[in-house]
């Protein structure tokens, strides 16, 4: 394994353990990763850029409140 697909290994883990249940992000990032392998391995440094777009500059959590059909208050986090 070269030595810029181990930091594309790790970069991947790294995500996957920060979002675990952002199922539909770390698919999109995968995508992502998969397209652009050829360019981090031409130029290493927008492998670089590329971690810090996957980091949010800024995250919006909100609660939502509601309740089921069995009549029991729920709270759910909302993320915009």
């Amino acid at each position: 394994m070269s030595a810029i697909a181990e930091k594309i290994s790790a970069v991947r883990a790294g995500i996957r353990r920060r979002d675990p249940d952002q199922k539909e992000f770390l698919q999109a990032v995968d995508e992502v990763f998969e397209s652009l392998t050829p360019v981090f391995e031409r130029d290493p440094q927008y492998l670089e850029a590329f971690e810090r777009l996957v980091e949010p500059e800024r995250q919006i959590v909100f609660r939502v409140p509601w309740v089921d059909d069995k009549g029991v208050q729920r709270v759910n986090r909302g993320f915009r």
